[in-house]
């Protein structure tokens, strides 16, 4: 996933309004009204809320007659997990060796005694 993509996703998940609506299309696809319907504001804003998924490609949304409809793209998410869990495994890995090192220094220091002063 290429930086500007990535970018868009996490600009997109960083809002909580955008989570819950992905979160109620999990459940399957939906309409503007019915999306809209938990949250206190207008309607302008819930189409901007929906553009920003829409740019991130986390929605795509699809017109029968009069109505849209809404439905997730779980690529997009996806390949930004991808994303987190290969740093999360190289900073498991970097703590890790962190945590060897400690270890491996502590029981040098316990084997070489108390240290004997100039007297």
């Amino acid at each position: 996933m290429n930086e500007l993509k990535l970018d868009l996703v996490f600009g997109a998940l960083s809002d909580a309004t955008r989570r819950g609506m992905l979160a109620q299309l999990a459940h399957g696809e939906a309409n503007i009204t019915a999306l809209a319907a938990p949250y206190d504001m207008s309607q302008p804003a819930i189409s901007k809320h929906l553009r920003v998924l829409e740019k991130a490609g986390l929605v795509e949304r699809t017109r029968r007659g009069r109505e849209h409809y809404i439905r997730a793209l779980p690529g997009p998410a996806d390949e930004a997990g991808g994303w987190i869990a290969y740093y999360a495994k190289f900073w498991k890995q970097q703590f890790a060796a962190v945590d060897d090192y400690l270890k491996a220094n502590n029981q040098l220091n316990a084997n070489e005694g108390p240290k004997k002063g100039n007297d």
